[in-house]
C-alpha cells in the first residue's frame, strides 16, 4: 500500500477540483469573498481520470506517482478454491456487472468549524459538526496539532445531518485553529455554502462490481464471488474503501457455503471518499439481491420462492456465513412472510392492470436484508446525581437527528423512576464526557444506551445500601421499584431523589462508603449484532416520460427491543429516502477533465417529500444477546433496504420491455429510452 499525504492546504499539485488552496481570514464573511476574489492561483492543466472503472487501465493519468495502476491497495476476503470448486460443479451460474455510482451525503447542516485559541494556556478549542468527539479530538491533536490530547477541546452540538461524512477531520478545522493563533486567540469562524459543499465534501459509494452466482438444479446457492474495483478519490480517507470493511453483508440472509471477493482501491482525480449511510452494507446488499432476482428470472422460479429455499432457518443460528460474519439472531423467513401481508402483495396484480390503464407501468421489488452493527468496541455512560437530586446523564454517543436526547433519558427514568423533566442530557463535549466513541455505524442504542444501562444498574446498587442504612434493614431486604425504595420489615419508603440528597450527607452513609451518587460504566461489546428486514417497494413508471413514482413501500425490520417506536420509524423513513434517492435520482457527476458538473440543486437531483409515499413500518424484534438491552442497530437499515427494493421493483415493472437491469439513477431519461428502445 502506497504512503500518500493529505495536505491541509496544497502547494505544488491539487489532486481534485475541490482541494483547498488558501485560506483568506478577514472581519467580515464579505470582506473573505472579496479578498479571495484577489487571489490569483497559476494553475497548468493536468490530465485527469475521473471514472473508476478507468483508473487501472493502461495510459490513465496517475493519481499518486507512487501508486502504479491507481491502485491504492487491494483485498482478498473469503476461500477461492471451496468457490472455485462450487463453480465447477454448478448447474447454473449467473453473471453480471453493476456499477454502483457516487453520492454525497448533502447534509441540511453543512461543514462548518469555529476556531479558539488560548495563548495563556496554549490550549485549542474547536467548535465542529463531528460524529465522534473524542476519536475527532484525538486524530487533530496527535495527527495534526502534535500537541497531547489534554491541549485540545472539541465542542459538537446536536447536528444536521453527518452519515459519516462528518467522522473525520477535515481541511477547514487546523486551519480555523492557526488562524486563531496567528491572531491573538480571536475566534475564527468558517462555513461552506452548498456549492463549497458539493465541491470540497467527502462523497461515497462509487463502486464497480462483477458478481457471479453458482445454483445447483434445484436453485440451491452453492457459491458467490465478487470482483469490486471501489473507489478511493484523490486522498485516502480513515476507513475507506467501505466495501471492504461491510462486505460480509454480500451473504445475506442465506445459507451460500463459500463466497469469495476481491477488491480493488483505485486514486482517481474527485473527492476523497469516505463512508456514508451504510457503509458499504447498502452496496453489498444490492448486489445479492439484485443477483437473486436475476437468478430467479433465469431459472423460471419466483423471486419470493428462490429466497425460501436459501434462507437461513432460526434452528440454525448461530450461523457462520461463507464471509466474515457469524449472524447470532433472525427471523428471515417470517420477515418476509409479514411483508409480503404488510404490503398486500396478493392485491399486486390488480393495482398493476389498473396502473395500465393509466399509462403506468406498476413494478414489485422485495429485498431481505442484513447488515452488521455495533461492531466490536467500548462507549461509555455516565450519572451524577447533584444534591437537589436530578440528574445528568453523559454519553459517549453524539447526535445527528436520531433522537438520542429523548431515548437515553426515557431508558434511564425508565430504569430509575425518574421524571425526565429531572434529568439533563450532556454529549458532544470532550471535557465532560469521559469518553466516547461516538455515533456511526448504527452503534449507539446497543452501545451507549448499554453503557448508561449498566451505570444505572451501579446506581441502584448503591442508593440501595444508602436507604437500607437509613430504612435500618440490611440492603438484601429492600425493594427497589418505579423510583421508590422500600422493604417489608418497615412502613416506610424513600424514593431515589431522596437516596441522592441522603447520598451528600456524611451521617445518612454507611461507614467507609464515599459521599455522592455517581456512576460511570463503560460498556465493551465483543460481537456485533446484525439487525435484518425485509423491504417491499412499488413504483409506476409513466411510460409517455418515463418519469418513476414510489407508489407503496412496506417494512418489517427485526432490530432487536424497540425502545421508542416513533424514533425507529423516522429512522428508517430517512434511510429508505436515501436508499430511494439514489436508485432514481441522485448522482455525482465530473466531465473528463475533472469538473465537477453536479455541483449545485440544479444539477443534483435531492429526493423531495411528495417523491416517497406513506413508508409503513412494522417490526419483528428478535432480541439479541450480544448486548444487554437487546437492541440491534437501525439508523442504517433503511438505507440498506431500500436499494436493492428499489431496484428490482424498477425491473419488475421493465420486465415486459425485456429489460433485466437498471443502471442508478434511474432517471426518467434513462427509463424512457429503455421503454422506447425495446418498443
Amino acid at each position: 500500500m502506497p504512503k500518500t499525504r493529505y495536505p491541509i492546504l496544497a502547494a505544488d499539485r491539487v489532486r481534485w477540483v475541490g482541494d483547498c488552496v488558501v485560506f483568506v481570514v478577514a472581519e467580515t464573511a464579505a470582506q473573505a469573498h472579496d479578498a479571495a476574489e484577489l487571489v490569483d492561483v497559476d494553475y497548468e492543466p493536468l490530465p485527469a481520470v475521473t471514472s473508476t472503472a478507468e483508473a487501472t487501465q493502461p495510459g490513465a493519468p496517475l493519481v499518486w506517482d507512487n501508486a502504479p495502476n491507481n491502485v491504492g491497495f487491494g483485498e482478498l476476503i473469503g476461500d477461492k478454491a471451496a468457490v472455485d470448486a462450487a463453480f465447477a460443479k454448478a448447474h447454473h451460474i449467473t453473471k453480471h456487472r453493476f456499477v454502483i455510482n457516487r453520492v454525497t451525503a448533502v447534509c441540511m447542516e453543512p461543514r462548518g468549524a469555529i476556531g479558539l485559541y488560548n495563548p495563556t494556556d496554549g490550549r485549542y478549542t474547536i467548535y465542529n459538526g463531528t460524529q465522534q468527539p473524542h476519536n475527532f479530538r484525538a486524530a487533530l491533536a496527535t495527527n495534526v496539532l502534535k500537541v497531547p490530547e489534554s491541549s485540545v477541546h472539541v465542542i459538537t452540538g446536536d447536528v444536521g445531518g453527518a452519515f459519516g461524512m462528518k467522522t473525520p477531520v477535515t481541511n477547514e478545522v487546523p486551519l480555523v485553529l492557526l488562524a486563531s493563533k496567528r491572531l491573538a486567540g480571536r475566534p475564527v469562524k468558517w462555513l461552506a455554502t452548498r456549492t463549497e459543499s458539493f465541491l470540497s465534501d467527502l462523497q461515497a459509494r462509487d463502486n464497480v462490481i462483477k458478481a457471479e452466482l453458482a445454483l445447483d438444479k434445484d436453485g440451491h446457492f452453492l457459491a458467490l464471488r465478487v470482483k469490486s474495483v471501489a473507489a478511493i478519490g484523490a486522498y485516502l480517507q480513515v476507513s475507506m474503501p467501505a466495501f471492504v470493511f461491510n462486505c460480509g453483508t454480500l451473504a445475506g440472509t442465506y445459507r451460500t457455503p463459500a463466497i469469495y471477493v476481491d477488491v480493488s482501491a483505485v486514486y482517481t482525480y474527485t473527492n476523497p471518499v469516505r463512508p456514508y449511510r451504510g457503509n458499504g452494507r447498502p452496496e453489498s446488499a444490492y448486489v445479492i439481491e439484485r443477483m437473486v432476482n436475476l437468478a430467479a428470472a433465469e431459472l423460471g422460479i419466483d423471486p419470493v420462492e428462490l429466497r425460501r429455499r436459501n434462507y437461513i432457518a432460526p434452528s440454525q443460528m448461530p450461523f457462520k456465513t461463507g464471509l466474515t460474519f457469524t449472524y447470532d439472531s433472525g427471523e428471515f423467513e417470517k420477515n418476509m412472510d409479514l411483508a409480503l401481508k404488510l404490503a398486500d402483495v396478493k392485491g399486486f396484480e390488480t393495482r398493476r392492470k389498473d396502473a395500465r390503464k393509466r399509462g403506468k407501468l406498476l413494478g414489485l421489488g422485495l429485498s431481505n436484508t442484513i447488515e452488521r452493527a455495533a461492531a466490536p468496541s467500548i462507549e461509555a455512560g455516565e450519572i451524577r446525581f447533584d444534591r437537589s437530586g436530578t440528574a445528568t446523564i453523559f454519553s459517549g454517543a453524539a447526535s445527528q437527528g436520531q433522537g438520542h436526547e429523548t431515548v437515553f433519558k426515557q431508558l434511564v427514568c425508565d430504569r430509575l423512576g425518574l421524571h425526565p423533566d429531572d434529568v439533563r442530557y450532556v454529549h458532544g463535549d470532550t471535557d465532560k464526557v469521559v469518553h466516547g466513541e461516538g455515533t456511526n455505524g448504527s452503534r449507539s442504542s446497543a452501545m451507549a444506551g448499554s453503557a448508561l444501562f449498566l451505570a444505572s444498574n451501579r446506581i441502584i446498587e448503591k442508593a440501595t445500601k444508602i436507604a437500607a442504612h437509613n430504612l435500618k434493614v440490611s440492603p438484601e431486604d429492600v425493594t427497589f421499584r418505579e423510583g421508590v425504595f422500600s422493604s417489608t420489615k418497615t412502613n416506610q419508603t424513600l424514593t431515589i431523589k431522596e437516596v441522592a440528597r441522603d447520598a451528600f450527607v456524611m451521617a445518612r452513609l454507611p461507614k467507609d462508603m464515599e459521599p455522592g451518587l455517581f456512576s460511570t460504566s463503560v460498556h465493551r461489546a465483543d460481537l456485533a449484532n446484525f439487525p435484518n428486514g425485509c423491504h417491499i417497494c412499488e413504483i409506476e413508471i409513466d411510460i409517455e416520460t418515463g418519469a418513476a413514482a414510489v407508489t407503496r413501500y412496506s417494512v418489517i425490520d427485526d432490530v432487536g427491543t424497540v425502545l421508542n417506536p416513533l424514533l425507529l420509524k423516522g429512522q428508517i423513513h430517512g434511510g429508505v429516502a436515501q436508499g430511494v434517492g439514489q436508485i432514481l435520482m441522485e448522482n455525482i457527476h465530473f466531465d473528463d477533465s475533472g469538473q465537477l458538473v453536479t455541483a449545485s440543486f440544479m444539477d443534483y437531483a435531492m429526493p423531495h417529500a411528495h417523491d416517497l409515499c406513506y413508508i409503513n413500518v412494522d417490526a419483528n424484534p428478535v432480541p439479541t444477546k450480544t448486548n444487554p438491552l437487546g437492541v440491534k442497530g437501525a439508523g442504517e437499515a433503511g438505507c440498506v433496504g431500500a436499494m436493492p427494493a428499489t431496484a428490482n421493483a424498477l425491473v419488475n415493472a421493465l420486465a415486459e420491455f425485456g429489460v433485466t437491469h437498471v443502471e442508478m439513477p434511474a432517471t426518467p431519461e434513462r427509463l424512457w429510452k429503455l421503454i422506447h428502445k425495446s418498443a
